[in-house]
Formats: structure tokens, sequence, C-alpha cells
């Protein structure tokens, strides 16, 4: 599965529970090669997510919303998200 296409999966999965404005998202998998659980099937992602939804609600709220919603993915794709939420 190419990148683009995961992460527009990705998106899919977020607008089907979420309302935000503007997702971005960045794969920062690179700047973790060296390290010792680094793995190359597995990113390491920075999601920047726009949504006056998530702002209305507390900020832990927002993150286990977005961790919930990733669960299955945060097994077996992604190793690392932080997640930025304007």
């Amino acid at each position: 599965i190419k990148m683009e296409n995961y992460f527009k999966e990705i998106e899919k999965k977020l607008k089907e529970k979420i309302i935000f404005e503007k997702l971005e998202i960045v794969n920062n998998s690179h700047l973790h090669k060296g390290h010792k659980f680094f793995s190359e099937d597995k990113y390491h992602l920075q999601l920047k997510i726009k949504s006056i939804y998530l702002q209305s609600i507390s900020r832990i709220n927002a993150q286990k919303l977005i961790m919930n919603i990733l669960k299955e993915d945060l097994k077996t794709k992604i190793h690392a998200l932080q997640i930025s939420i304007e």
C-alpha cells in the first residue's frame, strides 16, 4: 500500500467520526531511522488537525478520540503518533 493512499485512508477514518476543517499528515519516519525499534513498515506520523469541534472538547479527550479511531493502525502501521490540534 503506497504511503499517499494510506494517508488518504487515515483521513477517511477521521472524517467519518470527527468534523475538521483541515488535516495535514506529516511523515517523520526518516527522523527515526537509527532508533532501536525503527521498522520500515511502521510510520512515525504527526497529525496537524484544524478542528473547531476538537477545540471545543478537552485536549485529552480530543487526543483519546483520535487514538481510538486509529486504534487498529496504531497496532499495525503506526509506531508513533504526534497530534497537533489547532
